[in-house]
């Protein structure tokens, strides 16, 4: 058991169940009345961003959470499997946890898992990855970049929003985040 004292930005806190990480904290001093931390903190799960307030000197409970480097190596049913890149052990993630990062990962690809008790939280990405258009309607003669946009599926079944010009078999920057074109990419 920890206490208010031991809350720096990066701390993983457990509240109700759930794990926070301190984004920014702040411990106030009043000329009058007793000290209190003030802090910033998002959920590790969800993304949720709430402020708290904690008397000093209050008792609260850390958690630790490890980083990890993996490599995707396929899906299996409803989950995923990744290899740890430092022990080569394998772990299956539910599709739950990967949500959405699922759309832009292949085979083989570098990923960091965080772990909390060997159970994976969450997966962070490349802020950007390049992948292949498999499929897009054909662009027509005078098509140009400041045109508008056309739906194309890239090779993980995903699909963005690309320009005109772009034809199936294009590799293109995809950010992860966001989902949107970046840029296409010359080999």
């Amino acid at each position: 058991m920890a206490s208010t004292a031991d809350i720096k930005n990066g701390v993983v806190i457990k509240i109700d169940g759930q794990l926070w990480t301190v984004i920014d904290f702040q411990h106030v001093k009043p000329g009058k009345g007793g000290a209190f931390v003030r802090t910033k903190m998002k959920n590790v799960v969800t993304g949720k961003t709430v402020d708290k307030t904690y008397n000093a000197g209050t008792k609260i409970e850390t958690e630790n959470v490890d980083r990890r480097d993996f490599t995707y190596l396929y899906k299996d049913g409803e989950s995923f499997v990744f290899m740890d890149s430092t022990d080569y052990d394998q772990i299956n993630v539910p599709e739950s946890v990967v949500g959405d990062a699922q759309n832009f990962m292949l085979e083989n690809q570098p990923v960091t898992i965080a772990l909390n008790n060997g159970n994976p939280l969450y997966i962070d990405l490349p802020a950007s990855v390049v992948l292949e258009i498999t499929y897009t309607e054909p662009g027509l003669q005078g098509d140009r970049s400041t045109g508008g946009t056309k739906p194309a599926t890239v090779e993980t079944g995903y699909e963005i929003q690309v320009p005109l010009f772009l034809e199936t078999g294009t590799r293109v920057k995809v950010d992860t985040r966001t989902g949107d074109y970046l840029g296409r990419v010359n080999d």
